[in-house]
């Protein structure tokens, strides 16, 4: 009875420490990248009122080809996203619209 008992621990120690990785992994994986289509339309949105569009469009891009986010609105909401809201440039300020 003991070294089935034994074995039956033994291989249920296995398969939830396997599980357990996979679901590590899952979680790790982070947000999922968005297609350059979705960056396009989601910098639209955000530089929809912006007095410079293009550049706004293309600074967008740009952070979120990085980011791989844009917060959502047209100002603002940058707490969505952490990467877009601590980009800087030369002069210290914000990068990304």
């Amino acid at each position: 009875m003991r070294p089935v008992l034994a074995t039956s621990l033994l291989l249920l120690l296995v398969l939830s420490s396997s599980f357990i990785q996979s679901a590590i992994a899952d979680t790790a994986a982070g947000p999922p990248i968005p297609a350059p289509n979705s960056c396009e339309s989601m910098c639209g949105v955000r530089c929809a009122k912006a007095g410079y569009q293009k550049r706004c469009i293309r600074y967008c891009m740009m952070c979120c080809n990085d980011c791989k986010c844009v917060p959502s609105g047209t100002y603002g909401n940058k707490s969505e996203c952490p990467c877009y809201r601590d980009k800087k440039n030369s002069k210290g300020t914000s990068k990304c619209p």
